[in-house]
C-alpha cells in the first residue's frame, strides 16, 4: 500500500499578491465646502467643518502610501474613506454639469500596467479604486502570515476570502458604474475583478488544503478539497486566457496560474488514487494516475516561460510520485488483479469539496451608521423617505385593521353565546353589564366609603329630605322675623302719631314699606309652593322605597339570579361539558393575548424603522432598498394571518361546545330571570335619579331664596334704623316747639321731606347744624345708607327715587328730655338676619356720633330696587337690581313671570 506523500510542500509556499492601485492629488474639502453654502448657507457649512477636514485628511492618507505603512492600518483608513464616499454620493453631486460639482477630477493608475490612467469626474471611479486597493491589500495581509503554523494557515485563509469578497463587491456594487466613462482602467473592469476574486478563493482553499495535510487528513478528503483548489485555479486561468484580460497581465501570472491548476488536479489524482489503492480498484487507480501525468505534461508544454522555480520543483516532485505509483499499480494488476483499464474519456469527474467562499462585505460597508454629514438631507431622499414611510404605514394600518377585526369577531361571537357570563354564573359569579355597574356604583359610592352613615344610595335619600326641611324652616324663620321688624316700627310711629297727633308730620310706615311688604308676600307665596314640591318629594320616595330597595344590596351582584346544575341528568356529563368549553375559552384568550402583543410589536418595529441612513448610502434603485427593507414585516404579517386563522377555527369549536353546553344546563330560562332583574334594577336606578334631581332642585332653591331674604331682610333693618333716627329728631322738634323753644324763624320749621324707601337724595346741613350734630354719637352702617328729610306734606306715594324739596332739620339732641316724653321703649334691637351677627342697638347710640351726611342725588351702593326670588335656581332674571318702576306699572315678580319656567333640565317639583 503506498502511503501520503508531501509531494506538494513546495508548491504551497508559492501564491500571489496585488498592488494597489496609484492615484493623484485632488482637493476635496473646497469644492464640497462651497457646495453646502451655496445649497444649504454658511452656518451649515460651518457645522460640518470637522466632516469636511476628515474627509479631507482621509484621500491625503491615502495619496501619501508608503511601504512602512502598516498593512492593518492601511485597510482600517481604506474601509473609512469608502464609507466617507458613500455617505457623500447621495449629498454632493460630482459629475461635469453646470449645477453640480464639476470641479472635481480623480485620476487612478492602473495596477498591472502603472502607464495607464483614467481620469473622471464621478465618485464611482474613486470608489472603485478604493475598493480595488482594500482587496489588494487584504490580499497582502494573507501572503504575509507565517502558513507553516496552523493559525497562520487560518489566517491567511480568511484575508485571502476578505480579498475575494471585495473583489465580489466591487463586480456586482461598483464596476459596471466606474467604467462607463470613456477614461477607464482595465483593472477595475467587470472581468478583471471578476478572475481575481477566483484567484484569491484558489488561494484561501489552498491554505485549506495545507491545513488538510498538516493534520493528517484521509487520502479522501485531501482529494476533494485539492480538486476544488484546482477548480478555482481553472476559472481563473480562463478569464485570464480571453479579452480583455489575455493581453494585460504579464507571463508569469499566466504559468503560474496554469501551472496550479495542473498541480492540484494532479495532485487530487495522486490522492484518489491512494483511494482507491486501498480499495483494491486498481484499474481505475491507473487510469487516474495517467490523467494526472497528462495533465502535467500538457501544463508544461503549453505554459509560457516566467514560473516561479519552487513551483517547477513542486511539479517535478508530484510527477516522480505519480510515475512511481503508477508503476506499482501496473505490475500489481498484471500479476494479480488483471483488471480492465478504463479509458480516461469515460472516468467521472474526480470530487471536490469547497471549503471557502467570498466573505460578504456588506455590513462592512455599510454607512448608513456613519454620522459624517448625516444633516444634510436632499430633497429626493427626503421624497424617498415619505414614500417608505406611506408603504409601512400601509402595512402597519392593514395588519392593525386585521388584528382589530379578530377581537371585535371574537367579541361579538361570545356575546351572541353569553360567554363568559353563563359560566361565571354557573359558578355564582353573576356580573352587571358595564354600563349598568357604572350607575349602580355612581348610587352606592357614597356607602361605600362611608359604610357606617347612611349618606347614598336610597338610604340616603331620608338625610336629604330632612335637608330641605331644615333649610325651609330656616327660610321661614327668616321671613318672619323680617315680616316682624317692620311690624314693630309700624306700630311705634302709629304710637307717636297718636301721641303727638298733626305734630307728627312724617309719612306713615305703611305708604313707605308698601313694596316690601308686596315681595315679603311673594317669598311667602314661593315657600309654600316650595313646601308642597317637598311633600311630592317625600311622597314620591314611600310609594318607591321598595322599588329602589334593591340599590342598597351590597354587592349588588348578589340579587342576580344563578345558574344551576340540571336536577337530573342521564349521561352524567355536565363536568366534561363544562371543562372542555372553559379549555377553549382559554386558548381563545391566549389567542387575543398573542394579537396585542402582535400590535404592539408592529408600533415597535414603526418605531425603530428608519431608514434614511440607508437611503444616504444607497447607490442603487430605490424599489430595491424598499422591497428589502418593507420584507423585515413579512414574518410578523404570516404570524398575524395564523393568529387570526387559528381563532377562526377555535370560534367554530366553541360555538359547538356552547350549544351542547346550553343544552344541558337550560340557558334560556337563566337569560329571562336575569333580563328581568336588570330591567329592575333599571328601573330603580331611573327613580331614584328622578328623586335625587328634584331634592337637588329644592337644595339650590332653598339656599339661594335664602341668599335673598337676608339681603332683603338687612335692607329692613337699615330702613328701621333710619326711621328711628329720624323718629328722634321729630320728638326733640317737637318738645322744643311745646316747651316754647324757637330756634329758627318759621319758614325752616318743621318741614320735613320724607323719601320712599330707597331713596338717596341728601339735604345740605349748614355749619351751625353740623356743629350741633356733633354730639350725635357714630354708627357704621353696612350696604346702606339711607338719609330720609320731614317733609312738608306727607308723601303717600309708593314709588321710590320721587325727588322732594330740601330741608334742613335739626340732629343735636335737646338738652333735657321732658318728662311726659317716653324714651320710645319699643325701639330696641331688631332681629338679626338668619346666621348673621348681633347688630349694635341703633336707639342706644353711644356719646358722640357724626351726622348722616352724602352728597346729593348719590346712588346708594348696595340697596337694591327689587327683591325677589325664584321658584327655583333656573331663573336668570335680575333678582336684586331690578331698575325702578313707572307709577302704576308695577310689573309681576319674577316668580310669577310664565317663562322662561320651566327651566332647561329641571325637574317640576319647584315650578311656579
Amino acid at each position: 500500500m503506498a502511503t501520503p506523500s508531501s509531494s506538494s510542500s513546495p508548491a504551497t509556499q508559492i501564491m500571489l499578491a496585488i498592488y494597489e492601485k496609484k492615484t493623484t492629488a485632488v482637493d476635496l474639502y473646497r469644492p464640497l465646502r462651497n457646495y453646502i453654502v451655496y445649497n444649504y448657507s454658511e452656518r451649515e457649512a460651518q457645522n460640518l467643518e470637522d466632516d469636511l477636514q476628515t474627509l479631507k485628511q482621509y484621500r491625503t492618507d491615502i495619496e501619501r502610501s508608503s511601504p512602512s505603512d502598516s498593512l492593518s492600518s492601511r485597510r482600517d483608513l481604506l474601509i473609512n474613506y469608502f464609507r466617507a464616499l458613500t455617505a457623500i454620493e447621495s449629498r454632493f453631486p460630482i459629475s461635469p454639469e453646470t449645477d453640480h460639482i464639476n470641479t472635481l477630477t480623480f485620476v487612478w493608475h492602473d495596477a498591472f500596467k502603472n502607464k495607464l490612467k483614467a481620469s473622471q469626474q464621478n465618485i464611482h471611479l474613486e470608489k472603485a479604486a478604493v475598493l480595488f486597493n482594500l482587496g489588494a491589500v487584504h490580499s497582502q495581509l494573507g501572503l504575509g502570515f507565517d502558513r507553516g503554523e496552523v493559525e497562520g494557515r487560518k489566517n491567511a485563509s480568511h484575508s485571502f476570502m476578505k480579498a475575494a469578497g471585495v473583489f465580489a463587491f466591487l463586480r456586482d456594487n461598483v464596476a459596471m458604474k466606474a467604467c462607463m466613462g470613456n477614461s477607464t482602467t482595465l483593472d477595475v473592469s467587470v472581468e478583471c475583478v471578476g478572475m481575481l476574486e477566483r484567484l484569491m478563493l484558489a488561494q484561501a482553499q489552498e491554505c485549506v488544503f495545507e491545513n488538510t495535510i498538516a493534520k493528517g487528513s484521509s487520502a479522501s478528503v485531501c482529494s476533494k478539497i485539492s480538486r476544488q483548489v484546482g477548480i478555482f485555479y481553472e476559472e481563473a486561468l480562463a478569464a485570464l486566457k480571453v479579452a480583455p484580460l489575455s493581453q494585460h497581465f504579464e507571463k508569469a501570472w499566466h504559468s503560474h496560474v496554469q501551472l496550479k491548476a495542473a498541480l492540484f488536479y494532479a495532485e487530487a489524482c495522486y490522492r484518489y488514487g491512494l483511494e482507491l489503492h486501498e480499495k483494491e480498484e486498481i484499474g481505475e487507480e491507473i487510469a487516474r494516475l495517467k490523467s494526472g501525468l497528462n495533465a502535467l505534461s500538457e501544463a508544461r508544454k503549453s505554459s509560457p516561460k516566467g514560473a516561479a522555480q519552487q513551483l517547477i520543483d513542486a511539479y517535478t516532485i508530484l510527477e516522480g510520485n505519480l510515475n512511481r505509483n503508477l508503476e506499482r499499480a501496473v505490475k500489481e494488476n498484471d500479476r494479480v488483479y488483471l483488471m480492465r483499464v478504463p479509458p480516461a474519456s469515460s472516468l467521472q469527474p474526480l470530487p471536490a469539496f469547497q471549503m471557502v467562499k467570498s466573505m460578504p462585505m456588506t455590513e462592512v460597508f455599510d454607512a448608513s451608521k456613519e454620522k459624517m454629514f448625516a444633516s444634510l438631507v436632499p430633497d429626493s431622499s427626503a421624497k424617498a423617505l415619505s414614500r417608505y414611510t406611506e408603504m409601512v404605514d400601509d402595512v402597519i394600518r392593514t395588519q392593525a385593521e386585521i388584528l382589530q377585526q379578530g377581537s371585535e369577531l371574537t367579541r361579538v361571537r361570545l356575546k351572541e353565546m353569553d360567554l363568559p357570563e353563563s359560566i361565571l354564573a354557573l359558578e355564582g359569579h353573576s356580573a352587571l353589564p358595564t354600563a349598568l355597574k357604572e350607575d349602580v356604583d355612581a348610587v352606592q359610592i357614597c356607602q361605600d366609603l362611608f359604610p357606617d352613615k347612611i349618606c347614598g344610595g336610597p338610604a340616603g335619600l331620608e338625610a336629604e329630605l330632612q335637608q330641605l326641611r331644615d333649610l325651609r324652616r330656616v327660610n321661614q324663620e327668616l321671613l318672619v322675623q323680617t315680616e316682624e321688624l317692620l311690624q314693630k316700627e309700624a306700630t311705634e310711629d302709629a304710637q307717636f302719631r297718636s301721641q303727638f297727633g298733626t305734630r307728627w308730620t312724617r309719612p306713615q310706615s305703611s305708604t313707605l314699606t308698601k313694596n316690601l311688604q308686596d315681595r315679603l308676600n311673594r317669598f311667602a307665596a314661593n315657600l309654600k309652593q316650595a313646601a308642597e314640591s317637598d311633600t311630592r318629594i317625600e311622597r314620591s320616595v314611600r310609594e318607591h322605597s321598595s322599588l329602589m330597595s334593591i340599590l342598597d344590596r351590597h354587592p349588588i351582584e348578589s340579587v342576580l339570579p344563578t345558574l344551576g346544575r340540571p336536577i337530573m341528568s342521564l349521561d352524567a356529563n355536565e363536568d366534561a361539558i363544562l371543562g372542555a368549553l372553559k379549555q377553549s375559552l382559554r386558548q381563545l384568550e391566549t389567542l387575543g393575548a398573542q394579537r396585542a402583543g402582535l400590535e404592539d410589536m408592529l408600533k415597535e418595529m414603526k418605531r425603530k424603522d428608519d431608514i434614511l441612513p440607508k437611503l444616504m448610502t444607497s447607490t442603487g434603485s430605490y424599489d430595491d432598498l424598499f422591497r428589502k427593507e418593507i420584507s423585515k414585516y413579512d414574518q410578523i404579517c404570516q404570524e398575524i394571518g395564523k393568529n387570526v386563522e387559528a381563532q377562526e377555527h377555535l370560534l367554530l369549536q366553541i360555538q359547538a361546545q356552547s350549544n351542547e353546553f346550553a343544552a344541558v344546563f337550560n340557558i334560556e330560562d337563566y337569560k329571562a330571570s336575569r333580563e328581568k332583574c336588570f330591567k329592575q334594577i333599571e328601573a330603580a336606578i331611573a327613580k331614584y335619579q328622578e328623586i335625587k334631581e328634584n331634592i337637588n332642585e329644592g337644595l339650590k332653591f332653598y339656599v339661594t331664596l335664602q341668599d335673598a331674604i337676608t339681603n332683603m331682610k338687612q335692607q329692613c333693618s337699615d330702613f328701621v334704623m333710619t326711621r328711628s333716627i329720624q323718629c328722634r329728631e321729630m320728638i326733640e322738634e317737637v318738645q322744643r316747639q311745646m316747651a316754647g323753644l324757637s330756634f329758627q324763624d318759621s319758614k325752616n320749621t318743621g318741614n320735613y321731606n320724607y323719601p320712599a324707601v330707597g331713596q338717596a337724595n341728601q339735604p345740605q346741613r349748614t355749619s351751625s347744624q353740623q356743629t350741633k350734630a356733633g354730639n350725635i354719637p357714630q354708627q357704621s352702617h353696612p350696604q346702606s345708607q339711607p338719609y330720609y328729610s320731614a317733609p312738608q306734606q306727607p308723601n303717600t306715594s309708593n314709588i321710590p327715587q320721587q325727588s322732594h324739596p330740601q330741608s334742613q332739620p335739626y340732629y343735636s339732641p335737646p338738652q333735657q328730655q321732658p318728662p311726659q316724653q317716653p324714651n320710645a321703649p319699643g325701639y330696641g334691637q331688631p332681629p338679626p338676619p338668619y346666621g348673621s351677627q348681633q347688630q349694635q342697638p341703633p336707639y342706644h347710640l353711644p356719646a358722640a356720633r357724626p351726622p348722616y351726611t352724602s352728597p346729593q342725588n348719590q346712588q346708594q351702593p348696595g340697596v337694591p330696587h327689587e327683591y325677589g326670588q325664584p321658584a327655583y335656581p333656573g331663573w336668570q332674571g335680575p333678582y336684586y337690581n331690578a331698575p325702578g318702576q313707572q307709577p302704576g306699572s308695577m310689573p309681576r315678580p319674577p316668580y310669577t313671570v310664565p317663562a322662561p319656567y320651566p327651566p332647561p333640565n329641571q325637574g317640576g317639583y319647584y315650578r311656579q
